[in-house]
């Protein structure tokens, strides 16, 4: 497995009565997610998948009590605290990738739907993750509070991240002075979706960029661009204009609570398809004046629905996963995201990441070369 890992997770505390101790924290966690890499979704498919690679786990690790039982790997995981196992994930993470000037940082919420425990009064997870789309991994994950929404997990994700230098995006529920202002603070850009919990922004952004088209921008200083792109019959149309003369954002600024504004944005989308055209318009708030930037930024946002969330859920079953008790769920959607990110770090499959968790479980010398790549 990757080198630093065990050096990185050996930091958390083993949550156990010394008493109970009969199998290794890190043998746990490691047959744990050699298990999930493999297809295993469940507790008791990861026993299974480490009895059938017993013997392969038994050259690396202490197998002197066996393989762990479901029961085993439920009490770890629930009781191992979160923040702690997280703050091992994110040390690896940025001790294993450099991130890249001008990177875009995707910030979105997903719910683990079957994470829910009716019984025990216990509501399904909701976590707000960061996603880096240029390397395709999660650099950082909050659980948003059970009485609280993702306004307040936020600032604690963007607290773990290094932001300097990079560009984060946020949809409109993060679209708040303080955030804007954190995000400055840290070093970062910012494009941040406007919506109707901003109504007098929104509604301003509006009425401003139709007034510029109208006049061909004349009275503003602005920016535009225009991509093109399509296949199978479908021709998809991108154009972004950006206004950032001082007078226009001080009318919208002000204030001056938006700390770091210095454009906003209209990013237009048009699909064809055939004779039907359909498009879609959308506002930002954004640290930057370069069109073309602003309408990376935007694209490359989506990469978090595409990438992690659309992938979780069908790669992963993540909306299937009945892990619940304790601290298992939170847990165990780390173990995920960092199973996601060695899968989409193996490159020598061309394949899909489903199909690289099959390769992976069927394969003992595949699954070696996604542990150490």
């Amino acid at each position: 497995m990757p080198a630093s890992l065990p050096a990185h997770f050996a930091a958390r505390t083993d949550p156990r009565a010394e008493r109970g101790r009969n199998h290794p924290v890190l043998t746990v966690l490691t047959i744990a997610l050699c298990a999930v890499i493999g297809g295993a979704d469940s507790w008791v498919e990861v026993v299974q998948f480490g009895k059938a690679k017993r013997e392969w786990f038994a050259g690396f690790l202490d197998l002197s009590h066996g393989i762990p039982s479901h029961d085993t790997f439920g009490n770890v995981f629930a009781a191992l605290d979160p923040d702690q196992f997280h703050a091992c994930f994110l040390a690896w993470v940025q001790a294993a990738v450099t991130q890249t000037a001008g990177a875009v940082i995707a910030v979105d919420g997903k719910t683990a739907r079957r994470s829910h425990d009716r019984g025990a009064g216990k509501a399904a997870i909701h976590t707000v993750s960061a996603w880096a789309s240029a390397n395709g991994i999660v650099p950082g994950q909050v659980k948003t509070d059970a009485k609280s929404n993702e306004i307040t997990a936020i600032p604690a994700l963007l607290d773990l991240l290094l932001l300097k230098g990079c560009i984060v995006t946020i949809d409109a529920m993060g679209c708040q002075t303080a955030i804007a202002r954190q995000i400055v603070t840290q070093g970062g850009d910012s494009v941040l979706a406007l919506k109707g919990n901003q109504s007098d922004l929104y509604h301003g952004a509006g009425h401003l960029f139709t007034d510029g088209r109208a006049t061909d921008f004349a009275d503003y200083q602005w920016d535009a661009v225009e991509t093109v792109a399509g296949e199978h019959g479908r021709v998809e149309v991108r154009r972004c204009w950006t206004i950032s003369d001082a007078e226009t954002l001080m009318h919208l600024n002000g204030e001056g609570e938006w700390i770091g504004l210095r454009a906003v944005a209209m990013v237009e989308a048009e699909r064809r398809v055939g004779n039907t055209v359909v498009r879609e318009q959308r506002y930002y708030l954004t640290s930057m004046t370069e069109a073309s930037v602003v309408e990376r930024a935007v694209r490359e946002h989506w990469g978090i629905e595409n990438g992690l969330h659309w992938v979780s859920d069908v790669a992963f079953r993540e909306n299937e996963c009945r892990v619940r008790v304790g601290h298992a769920a939170e847990n165990f959607v780390v173990v995920r995201h960092l199973a996601l990110h060695l899968l989409k770090g193996e490159r020598t499959a061309k394949i899909g990441v489903g199909a690289k968790r099959l390769k992976a479980g069927w394969d003992a010398q595949y699954l070696r070369t996604v542990l150490a790549p």
